[in-house]
């Protein structure tokens, strides 16, 4: 399976210590080598960068790795194919315009008879049912709404359908549109919130530590999420299936479901 990380915070924060060890993940210390994505949220704008070569062996990944690009909201994806081929089309996370908002979506899983979600105006540019999952989303939204609704009503209102997709297979999602940080379980996902007073903490996946009361101030808030906890001495939140989470600025916004 793939695995994700997302980043939501209240000031503008780099994610280098947190991508550097997915990206191990990424055909070293993991089998998700088809493949790698990151999006980072500047504003309105978006930096993307995505390439369908393993991330450990990236060159993409290495200069990712060393240029702190700081955002509030990032989406990360390493995949591990199991519908659609290896190239760049089938690489997430995947972003469409909406209401003039950029929305980022990474999934983790499979949903066999996704070709069974009727799609609308978004249609999908590769062939992975991750796409095809997220362009079914928008198009209930479109329908639904004529503006980005708040935070809240979004959670509601997509909870139901993420019940929908986990009931076809296996269905873990991130989504951003750069106000907010969703997360929903399927089977796995862990969320770390660091607040002060900020500590050390140690990479499972590579020989890195730091201190991040050296790298921040007393008000900074970050929460990551991810498949996998990426670090071996800090406490991470593990989701139930069926729990979809929200983050606005770093901070838990509210959690529903969970069975």
């Amino acid at each position: 399976m793939c695995e994700l990380l997302g980043m939501s915070a209240n000031v503008p924060t780099d994610i280098c210590f947190s991508f550097q060890g997915l990206i191990q993940r990424g055909g070293g210390t993991g089998p998700h080598k088809d493949g790698w994505g990151i999006v980072f949220y500047e504003g309105k704008g978006i930096r993307e960068f995505r390439d369908p070569d393993p991330g450990v062996d990236s060159e993409v990944a290495r200069l990712v790795q060393r240029y702190p690009i700081k955002s509030c909201y990032v989406i990360s994806h390493i995949r591990q194919a199991n519908m659609g081929p290896i190239c760049l089309e089938n690489t997430h996370p995947f972003t469409r315009e909406v209401w003039g908002e950029n929305w980022t979506f990474a999934h983790n899983g499979q949903l066999p008879h996704f070709d069974s979600l009727t799609l609308g105006k978004d249609v999908p540019i590769g062939t992975t049912d991750s796409e095809h999952a997220f362009c079914w989303l928008l198009q209930e939204l479109r329908t639904t709404f004529d503006r980005s609704p708040d935070p809240q009503t979004l959670k509601a209102f997509l909870h139901p359908r993420c019940e929908q997709l986990r009931a076809m297979g296996v269905f873990n999602l991130l989504l951003s549109n750069g106000r907010f940080l969703l997360a929903y379980c399927s089977t796995k996902l862990q969320w770390i919130t660091r607040r002060a007073p900020f500590g050390k903490a140690q990479l499972t996946d590579a020989d890195v530590a730091i201190d991040f009361a050296g790298e921040t101030t007393p008000n900074d808030v970050v929460t990551v999420v991810a498949t996998e906890p990426l670090t071996n001495n800090e406490r991470w939140h593990k989701m139930l299936p069926g729990e979809m989470v929200l983050f606005v600025d770093g901070e838990f916004w509210a959690g529903s479901g969970g069975k």
